[in-house]
């Protein structure tokens, strides 16, 4: 017999004028996996805080486990058996990773910490879930997988029956995925139940029990796993039909436009050290870079847009050296840059869409004459980039900060690809964007390249990565550890050459 453990109904959230939640409904199982699924700003994430307690509703009510509740806190939740795992992980990266599983829960034998009957209950985790981790070391010096492992068994010492996940595999290897699934699987089987949060719509159906879909606010059904699909979730998330590729178009690759040779950069820690790194990006190619997150990627990427000096080694573009110039000598040399944290480098959130749109170039004719803006060129600039690249609401003079992820993402796509330049950097191009807004990017860099663009893409995304890159190079600890083509690229040899491994033959 089946048996709810979750109801949630008819809930209704709003912050200020913004209508977060306009009709909210989910249910959940005992010993199941429910994938909740919807478009950025889609009250998906706003949901499920109100169901852990970090939000409370306008409206609507919740029944956990038989009885009703109207709002929760999170000391609550978690007296109700509720966990939450975050995308960012909450540990404490100086403790050990015994110190970071008790903390606040720790047991007394007499004046000190129990800590051998704590190994006891955590190793009966690690034991039934198959979740190895190193107990004494410093959560510093563990892999991302590991830290991830960490957060499940703190959640499970904590008391947790019920585990929310949100966005799981953003930073995890395939062979770290994989394992994950291995786990989740393992805590339904003991009768746990599990809500899966993800963009990763073939993992949601690898995963899956059952996946609820939910738009601008609104709960528009619950489908079985077994009766449904990608393409038709998918259309229900955005409202029509959406393409993503597979594999890349192939453009005509032309002349090497960025090389790099032999360059050592310092790292923000040890593992993410550039040392000694070589390649090259041809014009009308995407190179892709695969590799978890803080391998060297962003220190390779502010390295060669002189964000970050290089300590011996060439960046040459077009043959000329702009090893250590400034960025702004390097986008002047022809250099287009979407970097990867929108916030803080692609957009002055205090502008509006249109300042935003002509930030590169409003120095430049017509935008300006003898020091004065032309502001009727900027509007209708900005006006023909907002309708081209289908950038919401159609009024420039929002302000960035206004914005969806989706819709502040492609004005710094907008800007930077309408330079038609001959280098385009591409930095976590689609992070944290709803399916709808990725496949509208992926499709402007593809123009790009059809322009014989040369694009250098860095994507925590495998996926990603394999869908439009016609090479792919990969990083670990600072090295590129092997490059394949697109023929030759699996996510079996790629995630092994991610960890530092070697590909037989």
């Amino acid at each position: 017999m089946i048996k709810k453990v979750i109801e949630m109904i008819d809930i209704k959230k709003s912050f200020g004028s913004v209508k977060a939640i306009v009709d909210g409904q989910f249910e959940l199982n005992e010993g199941e996996i429910h994938s909740l699924v919807g478009e950025n700003g889609a009250g998906k994430s706003t949901l499920l805080k109100i169901l852990y307690g970090m939000h409370n509703p306008d409206e609507g009510k919740m029944i956990i486990r038989g009885k009703e509740y109207t709002h929760l806190t999170p000391k609550e939740a978690l007296s109700l058996g509720i966990g939450m795992v975050h995308q960012e992980f909450m540990l404490v990266q100086d403790l050990t990773v015994l110190e970071n599983i008790i903390l606040g829960f720790e047991t007394n034998k007499g004046i000190r910490i129990d800590l051998e009957s704590a190994k006891t209950k955590i190793q009966e985790y690690i034991d039934l879930y198959g979740m190895h981790v190193q107990l004494n070391k410093k959560v510093r010096n563990i892999s991302v997988g590991e830290a991830q492992r960490v957060e499940i068994i703190k959640t499970l010492y904590r008391g947790a029956e019920i585990l929310i996940l949100d966005e799981p595999t953003s930073v995890l290897t395939p062979q770290e995925s994989v394992q994950l699934f291995k786990i989740l699987n393992a805590l339904k089987k003991d009768g746990k139940s599990v809500i899966f949060i993800s963009h990763k719509l073939k993992e949601v159906m690898e995963i899956s029990d059952r996946i609820s879909i939910m738009r601008q606010g609104k709960y528009l059904g619950t489908h079985l796993k077994e009766k449904t699909s990608i393409p038709e979730i998918a259309k229900a998330m955005v409202g029509r039909d959406i393409f993503l590729n597979s594999r890349p178009n192939p453009g005509k690759v032309g002349q090497v436009v960025l090389e790099l040779k032999d360059i050592y950069a310092p790292g923000d820690r040890e593992l993410s050290k550039i040392r000694g790194l070589n390649l090259e990006v041809r014009e009308g190619e995407v190179l892709g870079i695969a590799g978890v997150d803080g391998n060297g990627q962003t220190e390779l990427i502010e390295a060669i847009t002189g964000l970050r000096r290089v300590e011996k080694g060439e960046v040459k573009f077009l043959g000329k050296d702009i090893t250590n110039l400034s960025p702004l000598k390097i986008r002047q040399e022809g250099v287009a840059h979407i970097p990867e944290d929108r916030n803080t480098r692609g957009l002055n959130r205090e502008w509006s869409i249109k300042d935003n749109l002509v930030a590169n170039k409003f120095y430049k004719k017509p935008f300006s004459k003898f020091l004065r803006l032309n502001k009727k060129e900027i509007e209708n600039y900005s006006n023909e980039l907002i309708g081209k690249f289908d950038i919401r609401p159609k009024n420039g003079d929002i302000l960035t900060s206004n914005l969806s992820g989706g819709n502040a993402q492609k004005v710094i796509v907008a800007r930077e690809v309408d330079m038609n330049a001959k280098l385009l950097i591409a930095a976590q191009p689609t992070r944290g964007v709803d399916i709808g807004s990725i496949e509208e990017i992926r499709k402007y860099l593809e123009q790009a390249k059809f322009n014989n663009t040369a694009i250098l893409l860095v994507s925590a995304d495998l996926e990603e990565v394999m869908a439009l890159s016609d090479r792919i190079a990969v990083m670990y600890e600072g090295k590129i550890t092997g490059i394949l083509s697109s023929k030759e690229a699996t996510e079996d040899n790629v995630g092994i050459l991610m960890t530092g491994g070697k590909i037989d033959g």
